[in-house]
């Protein structure tokens, strides 16, 4: 693995990139409260299997484009980034993943760009309008979302945050993120303006529009013990594809599947990825810990 920095209309993007350079292109996208290490394990795993592999730290995470206001985090403007930097990199088309946040820009992007997104892998969260339906419908997603708005509408959610070398924002990582990872988050959050910049992900309103139905290729990876996101919105979320569906829901593990079921995240995502186009140059192998249902 490699650093890399993106530079865009918008700014100056880092990044680490891995696999060769003539390799299909991955572009993989973190959510909240992480950076691209986040995807250590995948960028690995892809890499071996001979992907072009790109984890960038996405807006407001990057010190080169960092806004102070929330406005500048709207939806439609974190897509549009997903295709400056694309574009920069030179790819027509790409496979696109995200967790949490970066779930979210991936499921505008692929309804957005359908034709640039050759498949699209979302973790954790389900598509958007899925979760709208349930937040209107079903009070254990309401919830499990509050905390949204709180962190939208107080001021101090970052002073909070921070207070105690950041003891409230270590707690998000429920112990299920190894130490090293949180330690590098907890660094990179406290750093000036950070921690707002990821914050005003929250804050900077409704989307423009509606999002519509996926039309790409769609894994879907959920996990039973996620605290964010209910079994309603994972279980609605295929209603919102006409493309390719999978479903997949591990048993036992937390909102922070990439870091806690490596493994089993790694194998899925190769399946899907070779289902859909032309693979690789090494095998799948069957994970040793897999909670696939």
């Amino acid at each position: 693995m490699t650093e890399l920095n993106i530079s865009t209309a918008a700014g100056v993007f880092d990044a680490i990139v891995a696999g060769p350079p003539e390799g299909r292109p991955v572009l993989l996208l973190h959510g909240f409260p992480q950076t691209g290490l986040a995807w250590q394990r995948q960028i690995a795993a892809l890499a071996a299997h001979g992907y072009r592999v790109l984890a960038p730290n996405q807006r407001g995470y990057s010190p080169g484009v960092r806004p102070e206001r929330p406005e500048g985090y709207h939806i439609s403007i974190l897509v549009d980034d997903v295709v400056a930097m694309t574009e920069e990199l030179g790819w027509a088309t790409f496979d696109l993943v995200g967790h949490d946040w970066g779930g979210a820009v991936a499921w505008w992007t692929a309804d957005a760009h359908p034709g640039r997104v050759r498949t699209l892998t979302v973790v954790s969260t389900p598509h958007p309008g899925a979760l709208a339906d349930s937040l209107r419908t079903d009070e254990n997603q309401r919830d499990r979302s509050r905390y949204m708005i709180d962190w939208r509408e107080t001021p101090a959610t970052e002073d909070d945050m921070l207070a105690n070398d950041a003891e409230k924002l270590r707690s998000i990582y429920a112990g299920r993120i190894p130490q090293a990872g949180v330690d590098a988050y907890i660094r990179h959050l406290s750093q000036p303006g950070a921690l707002t910049a990821a914050l005003n992900w929250y804050r900077a309103g409704r989307p423009e529009r509606a999002i519509g139905v996926i039309e790409v290729p769609t894994l879907y990876v959920w996990s039973t013990q996620d605290t964010a996101f209910g079994p309603a919105a994972a279980q609605e979320t295929g209603q919102w594809v006409n493309g390719p569906y999978r479903f997949e829901a591990l048993q036992g593990v937390s909102h922070w599947i990439p870091e806690e079921a490596p493994e089993t995240l790694n194998h899925l995502l190769l399946e899907h990825l070779h289902a859909h186009g032309e693979y690789g140059t090494t095998a799948i192998t069957p994970p040793t810990d897999s909670r696939i249902r």
